[in-house]
């Protein structure tokens, strides 16, 4: 693994996410809290205009313009693909290369305790799942290959990932989650420093990972527009990384029956009920536990 040079922390891809927003913002009242010897880190802001307002977004998801094809098209106008691509300049300016890693902060109205969320399986970023775990059980590791095509800030370098924190509702700071997100992201700086200096900070030799499987979005009605027909069913709400196997309830209806989850096997639901995803007719992702060797 080569040498770390430069890392980008991002908060505020999402104007209404505030736990990133605000500690981007502590950094870059205080550097010298993400200066580390060996790499340059630069803090910054996503949505400038969202962020202002108080919305996740102005015109369109800013965490979706971050395709090739969107980026090289100058005909998009909108507020995000405009401030996509000044995000991407900033990561790359003229004549250096682009940043090394980007750590993009969001939070989440589902019970995701504190995420790492990857494209694939780096080698380097399955060992710092596996140290951060080790050190902090509510570190949880989502794998999510089909991202890398999705337009996500972290999918423009190779080291890019997010951290998700929940619940926290949307424009509500949560002390708590604010201080482990802040001591999960120097946790992740002194992981880079000591692999620059060829001390790498000791791990768990497997970690356990969940895997992205498919999205499962609400029962709809055919007629009304495609109105939602239930709801997460309550022994479901907040049960982020736990099973759901054959049988179990998946959704209520508005009538009180249950809809139950007809999978062959075992799942494991995450970013249940999750706020932003209703407009995205997402009710929640299923993935399946796994270990890996790192």
């Amino acid at each position: 693994m080569s040498q770390i040079e430069r890392v980008a922390i991002v908060g505020g891809n999402h104007g209404n996410e505030l736990t990133g927003i605000h500690l981007v913002k502590r950094f870059q009242q205080y550097p010298n809290l993400i200066n580390r010897a060996s790499f340059e880190t630069l803090a910054l802001l996503g949505n400038l205009k969202a962020i202002e307002e108080g919305k996740r977004y102005i015109d369109k998801d800013l965490n979706r313009c971050f395709t090739n094809q969107g980026l090289q098209n100058q005909q998009l106008s909108s507020y995000e693909d405009t401030r996509a691509k000044a995000i991407q300049q900033i990561l790359q300016p003229q004549n250096q290369p682009f940043v090394d890693v980007i750590v993009d902060l969001h939070s989440t109205t589902a019970n995701m305790g504190l995420s790492l969320i990857f494209c694939d399986l780096h080698p380097f970023l399955l060992r710092l799942g596996a140290y951060l775990s080790s050190i902090n059980p509510m570190v949880k590791v989502f794998v999510n290959q089909q991202s890398r095509e999705g337009g996500f800030l972290r999918s423009l370098c190779e080291l890019g990932f997010v951290i998700e924190v929940g619940a926290v509702a949307q424009n509500i700071l949560n002390a708590e989650l604010f201080q482990q997100t802040e001591q999960l992201i120097y946790a992740i700086l002194d992981y880079f420093e000591g692999c620059n200096q060829g001390n790498i900070p000791q791990r768990n030799s497997t970690l356990t990972l969940y895997q992205y499987i498919e999205t499962i979005d609400y029962p709809r009605s055919d007629a009304y527009g495609g109105e939602i027909q239930a709801m997460i069913h309550p022994q479901l709400q907040f049960r982020d990384y736990e099973p759901l196997n054959p049988g179990d309830p998946m959704f209520l209806t508005f009538e009180g029956k249950d809809i139950l989850y007809e999978g062959e096997s075992t799942v494991y639901p995450i970013f249940i009920n999750e706020a932003a995803y209703y407009e995205k007719g997402i009710a929640m992702y299923l993935t399946q536990k796994q270990q890996e060797v790192v």
